[in-house]
């Protein structure tokens, strides 16, 4: 995509969700977005570093406990005890 400003339903077409769900990640995930006039506008820049960035996750808790417990099998196999 080029680098020009996109509408909610270009960002909800690009992304592959409705406009719903784009309108919930501005108000409650602070998607990268911008008005102009009434209108919100996206650069696709933006919103493809915070989707890299693990923003529009609903797994947020999960991810991190999985991160977590992974760093625990890490320290764990690290650290053999005799017996």
């Amino acid at each position: 995509m080029s680098d020009r400003w996109v509408s909610v339903e270009e960002i909800a077409e690009y992304l592959g969700v409705s406009k719903d769900t784009v309108y919930g990640w501005i108000a409650k995930k602070d998607m990268p977005a911008h008005k102009v006039g009434r209108l919100w506008k996206f650069k696709t820049d933006e919103v493809d570093d915070w989707v890299r960035n693990g923003k529009a996750s609903d797994d947020k808790k999960e991810s991190e406990a999985a991160e977590s417990s992974s760093q625990k099998g890490k320290h764990a196999g690290g650290e053999k005890l005799d017996g």
